[in-house]
């Protein structure tokens, strides 16, 4: 590791708070209805926007109500984009004349963006027209990360709520976010991409003449426009297919240092706004320092064992230096390390570096982060997690304490606690039980392209990536078939709205609930004794779940790397 790089680390990740917790406080405002410098813009568009759709905005719903919107809309658009995906061979803005999909990549594709995974096997360049890179691949990446956002504040309004049966209107808030944040933000994102470098045309491939003589074939499109939105709202599925590694996405060193600040910026600013919503920014403070501290841990165990680099292969080859391997020169090990740790963390799943290239230790923290899924976590979803996870360590401090689990003024009964742990273990299971599946059938076993222990990882980290709605892949695996589309699109849906159903049905049973006056008996959630026990529980439950696996996946191969090392 040196100086600069180390510095550099703590930078981004400074810069990110800097933005995002200001950012928390115009989209708590946003929320509240609080009138904006830009309301002449904005309130004569929704207006145009509610009658269009046939909205009432005074309208409130009931968590059925809104919880039955968000999965219909989630429905038709899913099974729109798949439409797009098998015609787009005879639909236009298909300069390159690529055909259809099949119906199983089709399927996984079509689930994969409605989620906010973004999980791609498919090579985008190749194997996605124009109008499907527009308005099946960008125009989801705009909804679900939508989705994901609204569904958050849905959530906190039935916390805060005293004796309500309303949590907002779901169309109101979609329209919002889209207006207010997600379309200006990208917008302007895109404006900087294309003037740093980033194409965005309509035209189609390019073949130009090599100073060897021969000829390429460079694709290219509308890339920008894409990028903006796929890092601002943490979808991470790249145009081409080596994702933000290929210099059309990601050309310089600055445009990843944006790339990571906006991927960054609104999972840390909905901390604050959280914040604000419960009147409390002490919690938030608490849940900043906590979870800031666990990603720089992570982005440093990442960068320590790449700037190393590989023991046996300065062994053999006698020489030393850092692991290059699957990286870019543009980028060197530092921020490569940065966006790993980044990327994951956020549930971005956008990659600078090929994953399956990193040192076992390394490849262990971005497995992780997606296990945990509450490092910050993606588009509202994170924010969900998080408070699945607080509700959870309440009840049982409450039990070691004996006191009545209360969280936000509002008690915390067996309904609640059952659907949280719900909420916690169906990640887990989504995850084990489909990498099992895998591991015994000729199906799974047949697409594993690495022997021994980095192949098992490979499986693992892919429906790890599903159920987390990250998209990240260690690569090495061959998933484009039938058996793996199938599974992993399954995985995506499940691992997206299952837990989503049961924190409504939570901030259901939560907004009827009164607002209990905080006295001496409560169990104060917003002092760094409880967030620690907040980390450690899920910690621990990461580590019960998932150790087993871990340790016939990374850490396994890190013994057997050392195991060489020392010729034994």
């Amino acid at each position: 590791m040196t100086v600069v790089g180390s510095i550099g680390i703590l930078v981004i990740i400074a810069i990110i708070l800097i933005v995002g917790i200001p950012l928390g406080g115009y989209l708590y405002r946003v929320f509240i209805g609080s009138r904006s410098f830009f309301e002449p813009v904005f309130d004569p568009t929704e207006r145009v926007l509610y009658k269009l759709v046939g909205v009432n905005p005074s309208v409130q719903m009931d968590w059925k109500a809104y919880l039955r919107a968000l999965m219909l809309v989630n429905f038709m658009m899913m099974i729109f984009v798949y439409f797009v995906f098998r015609l787009q061979g005879i639909l236009p803005f298909n300069p390159d004349h690529i055909p259809g999909m099949s119906w199983d990549l089709a399927f996984n594709t079509a689930a994969s963006f409605i989620t906010n995974t973004n999980w791609q096997n498919y090579a985008g360049g190749h194997s996605m027209s124009y109008l499907g890179q527009m308005l099946a691949i960008t125009y989801l990446q705009f909804t679900s990360a939508a989705t994901g956002f609204v569904a958050a504040i849905a959530f906190v309004r039935g916390l805060i709520a005293n004796k309500s049966d309303t949590i907002g209107n779901f169309w109101v808030d979609l329209i919002k976010i889209h207006t207010r944040v997600l379309l200006p933000f990208a917008t302007i994102f895109a404006l900087v991409l294309i003037g740093m470098g980033v194409p965005q045309t309509l035209l189609g491939a390019q073949v130009v003449h090599t100073l060897q003589g021969s000829t390429q074939t460079i694709s290219r499109g509308p890339v920008a426009s894409l990028e903006a939105i796929k890092q601002l709202g943490t979808n991470g599925g790249g145009f081409f297919n080596a994702n933000s590694a290929h210099p059309f996405e990601d050309p310089t060193a600055l445009t990843s240092v944006l790339e990571m600040v906006a991927m960054g910026v609104i999972p840390t600013a909905l901390i604050a706004t959280f914040g604000r919503f419960i009147a409390n920014r002490r919690q938030a403070t608490v849940l900043y320092v906590l979870l800031t501290a666990i990603l720089i841990i992570g982005a440093f165990v990442v960068y320590a064992n790449e700037a190393a680099g590989n023991p046996l292969v300065h062994q053999a080859l006698g020489i030393s230096g850092p692991n290059m391997e699957g990286k870019e020169w543009r980028f060197g090990p530092a921020l490569s390390s940065a966006f790993v740790a980044m990327t994951t963390a956020f549930t971005t799943g956008a990659v600078s570096s090929m994953h399956d290239s990193l040192m076992p230790l390394s490849g262990l923290v971005p497995l992780l982060f997606m296990m945990f899924n509450v490092i910050f976590g993606g588009k509202g979803v994170g924010l969900l997690n998080i408070l699945m996870f607080l509700m959870i360590t309440v009840f049982l401090s409450g039990l070691m304490v004996g006191r009545t689990p209360e969280i936000f003024g509002k008690k915390i009964e067996a309904r609640e606690i059952k659907l949280a742990t719900t909420a916690m273990l169906v990640h887990p299971f989504i995850i084990l039980v489909p990498t099992a599946i895998a591991l015994i059938t000729k199906a799974g076993t047949s697409a594993i392209l690495n022997p021994g222990l980095h192949g098992f990882t490979e499986v693992l980290y892919a429906f790890t990536s599903a159920a987390a709605n990250n998209g990240s892949a260690f690569a090495g695996l061959s998933a484009n078939t039938v058996f793996y589309n199938v599974t992993l699109g399954i995985v995506m849906l499940l691992g997206r709205y299952i837990s989503i159903i049961a924190m409504f049905a939570i901030a259901g049973s939560l907004a009827k609930k009164s607002v209990i006056p905080e006295s001496v008996g409560t169990l104060r959630t917003d002092t760094f004794a409880f967030g620690s026990v907040f980390v450690a529980v899920f910690v621990i439950v990461g580590a019960l779940t998932f150790f087993p696996a871990l340790a016939i996946g990374p850490i396994g191969e890190q013994f057997q790397m050392l195991s060489h090392l020392s010729g034994h």
